[in-house]
């Protein structure tokens, strides 16, 4: 067999690579983002559900319009709202599962919590149930401590709402000063049907 010859015979043998199926690929794509969007659709009907089984929440107080000599103010992230004692169970009626920016005022009439972009709300002082600090709240897991929970009663219900300090050291002052405003007889009960 001659040189050319056997050239000849590779160049035959040999086959190019196999083209990019487009019309497969898009497929997949579509299909990707239609599975995309379903789900996002769904977790929003969840949101609205859930939204629509808590129509039972009050309107949230508002601020008196002389609330008094600030005590305490604090700036940071409010990360939403539960039913007490149940730290997965969030409540989302009146905005209050939109997590935000934060600033708190506590004085002697109560709790004022502003929030830019999302539904503000007051807590009287007579409403507040205790403080603590604690490591998570639906939605948010920090190291223990890392959150400012505040129990207070808002109808027939207590609600947890949690907090994070720009500067987490002041937290602990927070604690004290709205434990110190609650009655020491305060019971701590979930709403009927709460485990």
């Amino acid at each position: 067999m001659t040189t050319a010859n056997l050239l000849t015979t590779l160049a035959a043998e040999q086959k190019s690579a196999d083209v990019t199926d487009w019309a497969a690929r898009i497929g997949w794509v579509v299909g990707l983002l239609f599975f995309v969007v379903l789900v996002y659709w769904l977790m929003r009907q969840g949101w609205k559900w859930r939204g629509s089984l808590q129509s039972d929440v009050p309107d949230l107080p508002t601020a008196p319009e002389t609330p008094g000599e600030p005590r305490l103010t604090l700036t940071g992230r409010y990360h939403g709202s539960t039913t007490a004692g149940q730290w997965l169970d969030r409540i989302v009626a009146h905005g209050l599962g939109t997590r935000s920016r934060v600033e708190l005022t506590l004085t002697d009439a109560g709790l004022d919590v502003v929030r830019p972009g999302a539904t503000d709300f007051f807590v009287p002082a007579d409403r507040l149930r205790e403080a603590r600090l604690d490591k998570g709240i639906a939605g948010k897991v920090l190291a223990e401590g890392g959150l400012l929970i505040v129990t207070w009663q808002h109808g027939d219900r207590l609600i947890d709402s949690g907090f994070r300090s720009d500067r987490s050291a002041e937290q602990a002052e927070w604690v004290d000063a709205i434990n110190a405003m609650t009655p020491a007889t305060t019971s701590l009960t979930t709403t009927e049907g709460a485990s």
